[in-house]
């Protein structure tokens, strides 16, 4: 089959496919996803002081309300790459030759490049949230050191039980978390949307934990198990680094892109060269965009 930027999947849809392969990352199931920002979006943030006073017969103007702004600006991303089709068809023939005589699950061709590339615009997208450095391919990840939105906002740091960089362990992962719960400040903590943010090696031993304790639900991992402690839902990202948590509010941390080009109206385009140059090479141009912020950092907490 061939790929031109005529056929069904350089249109509008096509782009929505992707939209779709971006939201895949999990830690964006626990962020406020900002979408349609071809430049910067501005997150207005209100403290308001002694706003309350008694009541009097008169109008008597008191308290102060201060308007501050967190700047996102995703940056513009993109995948390049001419590939030879004999290096994808033979992962699709395995997938074509699967056991049974009568497997009709198989994706064509065209969908396996396009899961393919998918998976690799999640996997970048969800390291780039948390540990992307701005360099060539990521965006500043929340945990960038000096310029990352935690280093930035003001986050509350706390160090790891131990002392700081100390390793997460079955044995130590529930004392950690309650250092880290300790430290959510009193106006957040109970709040419905608060999360704890956690690599999957660290939810592992916190599995691992709950169940060595004995509470029943820890051995049902199927169903709609939901993973908790203390009353806030622990939210799994792979994206994250060994011995590290965040708690805070999903309204509060922002993930911001343009899923679809206005201009070009698609995200992905892949092209049959062997229509134009005769090879059999298959040349892929993804484009899209990322970028992360905090709203309030105080009402944050990073232990490492």
């Amino acid at each position: 089959m061939a790929f031109t930027v005529t056929s069904n999947y350089a249109g509008k849809a096509f782009g929505q496919y992707v939209s779709a392969a971006l939201k895949e990352a999990k830690s964006l199931e626990g962020l406020t996803v900002l979408e349609n920002i071809k430049y910067k979006e501005n997150i207005r943030k209100m403290a308001g002081s002694s706003l309350v006073a008694d009541a009097t017969c008169d109008f008597a103007d008191a308290g102060t309300l201060a308007i501050t702004e967190s700047v996102l600006e995703p940056k513009n991303l993109q995948i390049n790459v001419d590939l030879c089709k004999k290096t994808l068809l033979s992962g699709w023939e395995a997938e074509e030759m699967k056991a049974g005589a009568f497997n009709r699950t198989a994706p064509t061709f065209d969908q396996y490049v396009l899961s393919y590339f998918g998976e690799i615009i999640a996997d970048s997208v969800e390291s780039s949230i948390w540990t992307g450095a701005g360099t060539a391919g990521t965006f500043v990840g929340f945990l960038k050191a000096t310029t990352g939105p935690f280093a930035t906002g003001g986050t509350v740091q706390v160090n790891n039980v131990g002392g700081a960089g100390t390793a997460y362990t079955a044995a130590n992962i529930i004392a950690q978390l309650q250092s880290l719960v300790a430290a959510i400040p009193a106006n957040v903590y109970g709040r419905d949307d608060l999360r704890i943010y956690m690599n999957m090696k660290t939810y592992r031993f916190y599995i691992s934990a709950i169940s060595t304790l004995g509470y029943v639900n820890a051995y049902n991992m199927n169903g709609d198990y939901v993973p908790v402690f203390e009353g806030i839902t622990i939210q799994p990202c792979p994206g994250m680094p060994d011995n590290k948590m965040v708690a805070a509010e999903t309204s509060n941390l922002f993930y911001g892109c343009d899923l679809v080009s206005e201009d070009t109206g698609a995200s992905i385009k892949m092209l049959d060269m062997s229509n134009l140059d005769g090879s059999d090479n298959l040349r892929v141009v993804a484009k899209f965009s990322g970028g992360v912020q905090v709203g309030v950092g105080s009402d944050t907490v990073q232990q490492d």
